[in-house]
């Protein structure tokens, strides 16, 4: 039995345990149990209950009852009151047991905040105007120089602006470290691309010539174990090369594109940049909609709900962190924080990601949102298509997880079009 009240932005349960309640909840814990315990003339898992009492005391089995009964009448409530919304698992505030009026729990919880959705007419975000400029031109085309680039070896010593070719293997106290060593490795002189004072020891070596380069760590390197220590370096040069561009003309274009001229190529690219441009700014104009939303929404989101979001958003970019070959600690380290202030530097951002995801939820529960298979069937062809598979091929290749990403983007396209449309 139990009894419901909201305090607030807290739910307050208060549940009764009779005493045939407890007994069973306690006689149901020791046939749990029981196969834990060792007692003299029993084999394991055979001593009666009041034996194994005698010998642990009478409470033995009340901690495992307790969690037993506590948690089978609230999970009993969650599924009466299905509006009722914990955000985090209840807290014992009270409780109180006497023999023959059995066991009185109180439990307390942070509830879902409640908000209403705003009007979406009139909502101030705007799509930016896309303008791609000339400069933004130019530097697709000296990309597509740099890529065509030629690496011209020349008899002569490395100067910064050349391109050493090197082998190198380095130590720290005279042992070899990981990430240390590298074959036919391409570095730019004076492009400071290694650690300071390597490239200068460059300059000067000539074709086939050994040198010790000796070097140290910032105190600041990623690497906990290399910050701040000296290090050598065996560096053979193996050539010195100058990197030569091509001229972008029409016979460069008409030879290395599907185009004739630099003028067709420069619109292509143009095009191109205008449709990437128009998608960003559209992704852009979508969040601007929705943050929007949310802010008029006035949703007062729980700390435990912003400190649940935080923790999985530390986990996620550990996990990012590990791909690079680095940890969270050295990262830290790195840019001199300590955890708990980069956690409170996201707590901006986890609850707007919270706010986000609740008005989200709001307008598909509203607006009874769903994907129909057709709807679905259509945005996964699009995918199948790009692989050159047919819908049917490309469906049997998928998981649950699939169905779920594609049934999402189908109902986030119906959200988005829909406040865009209420908001023009």
């Amino acid at each position: 039995m139990y009894k419901y009240e909201k305090k607030d932005k807290k739910g307050v349960l208060t549940i009764n345990i009779s005493s045939e309640e407890w007994e069973n909840a306690v006689e149901k814990s020791y046939e749990e149990n029981k196969g834990k315990f060792n007692i003299q003339g029993f084999r394991k898992g055979k001593a009666p209950r009041k034996v194994i009492e005698q010998n642990y005391g009478d409470t033995v089995f009340f901690d495992d009852a307790f969690d037993h009964a506590v948690s089978e009448e609230y999970s009993k409530f969650l599924s009466e009151n299905t509006n009722v919304i914990p955000v985090e698992q209840p807290r014992v505030t009270d409780n109180k047991f006497t023999a023959d009026k059995g066991l009185e729990v109180v439990l307390e919880f942070e509830l879902m905040p409640e908000f209403e959705l705003p009007s979406f007419k009139g909502l101030k975000a705007k799509k930016a105007a896309v303008n791609v400029s000339d400069e933004q031109i130019n530097a697709e085309l000296e990309s597509e120089r740099q890529s065509h680039a030629r690496y011209v070896e020349e008899d002569k010593t490395a100067e910064n602006g050349d391109f050493a070719v090197i082998d190198f293997t380095g130590y720290v106290d005279d042992v070899k470290f990981d990430g240390g060593e590298a074959k036919d490795y391409r570095l730019e002189l004076g492009s400071h691309t290694f650690i300071e004072g390597f490239e200068d020891q460059i300059v000067g070596m000539k074709k086939g010539e050994e040198k010790d380069v000796k070097v140290t760590f910032p105190e600041n390197y990623p690497a906990e174990n290399l910050k701040g220590k000296p290090a050598v370096f065996k560096v053979t040069l193996k050539k010195v090369e100058k990197k030569e561009l091509p001229e972008i003309d029409d016979k460069y274009i008409s030879d290395t594109t599907e185009f004739e001229t630099v003028e067709e190529y420069k619109r292509s690219i143009k095009e191109n940049l205008t449709k990437l441009e128009d998608e960003r700014a559209e992704r852009d104009y979508e969040v601007a909609l929705l943050d929007e939303i949310a802010e008029l929404s006035h949703i007062e989101v729980p700390q435990s709900m912003v400190e649940h979001e935080v923790h999985h958003m530390v986990e996620d970019f550990e996990h990012r962190l590990s791909h690079q070959g680095m940890t969270l600690q050295n990262y830290l380290e790195y840019v001199g924080k300590t955890l708990d202030e980069f956690k409170k530097d996201r707590e901006s951002d986890a609850e707007k990601n919270i706010k986000t995801r609740l008005v989200l939820q709001k307008i598909i529960s509203e607006n009874k949102i769903t994907a129909t298979s057709e709807e679905l069937d259509k945005n996964i062809e699009e995918y199948a298509l790009r692989y050159n598979m047919t819908l049917d091929d490309f469906k049997k290749a998928m998981s649950p997880n699939d169905y779920a990403y594609f049934e999402n983007n189908v109902i986030m396209t119906k959200v988005l079009d829909l406040i865009k449309e209420q908001s023009k």
